[in-house]
């Protein structure tokens, strides 16, 4: 297995707009988890459950962010293709 140090610059895949902005959705959740557990402590003398419940925090809220905007977008484009198909229908 390949360590992240040993790693260099590889291809790097540019987020789109909804990803981008998913990240930043999970920004306050972690903020609230950091917080509550001492925002003064170096990540270092986190415990291996508080690591664990940081990315699960981050995790989640990026996930519901993500389901959110594609479940409006799958309703913009439903009345999208209603519409075009009720104009079709009267031509």
């Amino acid at each position: 297995m390949k360590k992240l140090t040993d790693c260099t610059e590889a291809v790097v895949i540019d987020p789109s707009e909804m990803e981008t902005e998913s990240m930043h959705s999970a920004l306050l959740p972690l903020g609230e988890f950091v917080s509550s557990i001492g925002m003064e402590r170096p990540f270092s003398q986190y415990s291996k459950a508080e690591v664990l419940r940081l990315i699960e925090v981050v995790i989640d809220a990026y996930q519901a962010s993500m389901l959110a905007k594609h479940e409006e977008q799958a309703e913009r484009e439903r009345i999208y293709f209603e519409r075009l198909a009720e104009r079709q229908s009267r031509q």
